[in-house]
C-alpha cells in the first residue's frame, strides 16, 4: 500500500498530479501574478454559525501568550482542514480559477482533516491550565500556516469560527516557504502534508512530520490528549538503526548490549516529548496525575530485554518518560494504536505509518534517519 499525505485509502476522487510541486495548501505554486479577483464575484450564503467562541480576557484584551513562553504547534490548513477539492481545482484549472473558486465558497466552512482531532485535543488541555493556572502562559498556541494567498484567508477564519477553533495566529505566505516564520514563531512542532517542508524544517531544528489520515478514522478522546511516539530516529538519533541497516538484526542487540549504559543521542520529535512533560508535570503538582489530560507513549519494534533497557535508560537520564512504553519485539504496530487511539502517532519508517492508518489511527511521517534511503520490509523486523 502506498500513502499519499491528506488522501483516504479508498473512496476519495483521485487527485491529478499534473503539478506535483504545488498545492492549495502547503506546496509553494506561482502567486505573483495573481490577481484582484473579488470583482463579479457573486455573494455567498451565510454559513451556518458554529458553537459560540469565547476567548480568554485579560485586563479588558483578549489573552494571547508570548511565543517564547508557550508551546507552539504551527499547522498547515490543508492537514487541518480537508482541501481535496479545492486542490483539484487548482491542478487542473490554475492559480487564478482556484482563487476565485475560493472566495466564491469562502462561506462555506472545510470539513476536518486530520489534525483536527489533535488540534480540538490541545485546547482542551489549555482550557484545563487555565483553570489551575490562570496567569500562566505556558499553553498550546496553534499557529495556522498556509502558502495560500490572503483572499483565502476568509474562508478560513470563516471555518475556524464554525468550528469553535481558537486559532488567532494565522501564517499566509502567498506562496513563499514558511520555514523561516516558524522560527519566528518558536515553534515546537509542525505538521504538514508538504514532506519537503518538513524536511526542510527538520533540517532547521524544527520538530515536524508529514501527516496522513485513514479512511475511516477511529474516536479518540475528547477530554485527554494521546501522542504515541516510535523510538529510534524519532526521540532517539538513528545511531541504532544505521547497525540494524548495515549488519543485520544479531549485530544490532550486541551493539545493543555493548552500549547499555551509553546513551543514544537525541532525535527530531525529542524536544517536543519535554515540552509534553513540562506540562504534565503542571498536572501532576496539583494532584492530577491519575486524571491528567496528557498521556503518551512510546510504541517501538525493539525487544524489551535485548535492546529495550538502553531506550529506558536514555530517556530516564534526560528527565524525561512516557506514561506508557510497549516494546514489540517487530510486532506490527497498528493493532496496539488501534487499541490506544492516539491523536497523533510519529514513526519515521512508512511501513508503520501505513500499518496505523490501516487501523484507522491518525499518523505522521517523520523524514529522518538512515531509514528513507533503505525503506523498511514487511518480511523483516527491524530491533527499532
Amino acid at each position: 500500500m502506498s500513502l499519499d499525505p491528506v488522501q483516504v485509502m479508498k473512496g476519495q476522487d483521485p487527485m491529478p498530479n499534473t503539478c506535483p510541486s504545488a498545492s492549495n495548501g502547503d506546496s509553494k505554486a506561482s502567486w505573483d501574478d495573481s490577481k484582484d479577483i473579488h470583482d463579479n464575484v457573486g455573494s455567498a450564503k451565510k454559513p451556518k454559525s458554529g458553537p459560540l467562541r469565547r476567548a480568554r480576557k485579560v485586563e479588558g484584551g483578549i489573552f494571547f501568550p508570548k511565543p517564547e513562553n508557550a508551546v507552539t504547534i504551527a499547522v498547515s490548513s490543508r492537514v487541518l482542514f480537508r482541501t481535496e477539492k479545492e486542490q483539484k481545482v487548482f491542478e487542473q484549472k490554475g492559480i487564478e480559477e482556484y482563487l476565485r473558486y475560493q472566495v466564491e465558497h469562502e462561506n462555506e466552512p472545510f470539513a476536518p482533516g486530520p489534525a483536527f482531532a489533535f488540534v480540538k485535543a490541545l485546547e482542551t488541555v489549555n482550557s484545563r491550565l487555565r483553570e489551575l493556572y490562570p496567569d500562566s502562559e505556558e499553553l498550546f498556541d496553534i499557529v495556522l500556516v498556509t502558502y495560500n494567498h490572503a483572499h483565502v484567508g476568509v474562508r478560513l477564519i470563516n471555518t475556524i469560527n464554525y468550528h469553535n477553533l481558537f486559532i488567532e495566529r494565522f501564517c499566509m505566505t502567498g506562496g513563499s516557504s514558511p520555514i523561516g516564520y516558524l522560527k519566528a514563531w518558536h515553534t515546537n512542532l509542525y505538521l504538514s502534508a508538504d514532506a519537503e517542508k518538513v524536511q526542510e524544517a527538520l533540517a532547521e531544528g524544527i520538530a515536524a512530520a508529514t501527516m496522513f489520515m485513514p479512511e475511516k478514522q477511529i474516536e479518540v478522546s475528547e477530554t485527554q490528549l494521546r501522542v504515541a511516539f516510535d523510538g529510534d530516529a524519532v526521540l532517539f538519533s538513528d545511531e541504532s538503526e544505521r547497525i540494524f541497516k548495515a549488519h543485520g538484526l544479531d549485530k544490532f542487540f550486541e551493539h545493543e548490549r555493548e552500549n547499555e549504559n551509553r546513551l543514544l543521542d537525541h532525535g527530531p520529535l525529542k524536544g517536543f516529548l519535554e515540552v509534553l512533560g513540562k506540562l504534565q508535570k503542571k498536572f501532576y503538582a496539583k494532584g492530577h496525575r491519575l486524571d491528567c489530560p496528557i498521556r503518551t507513549y512510546l510504541v517501538t519494534a525493539r525487544s524489551a530485554a535485548s535492546s529495550g533497557i538502553r531506550a529506558l535508560k536514555t530517556l530516564r537520564a534526560w528527565g524525561l518518560e512516557t506514561d506508557e512504553a510497549l516494546f514489540l519485539a517487530g510486532a506490527p504496530k497498528g493493532p496496539m494504536l488501534e487499541k490506544i487511539r492516539p491523536h497523533i502517532y510519529f514513526d519515521d519508517q512508512m511501513f508503520h505509518v501505513e500499518g496505523a492508518v490501516e487501523m484507522g489511527a491518525i499518523a505522521a511521517h517523520v523524514p529522518y534517519g538512515i531509514a528513507q534511503k533503505y525503506p523498511h520490509k514487511k518480511s523483516t523486523n527491524a530491533g527499532k
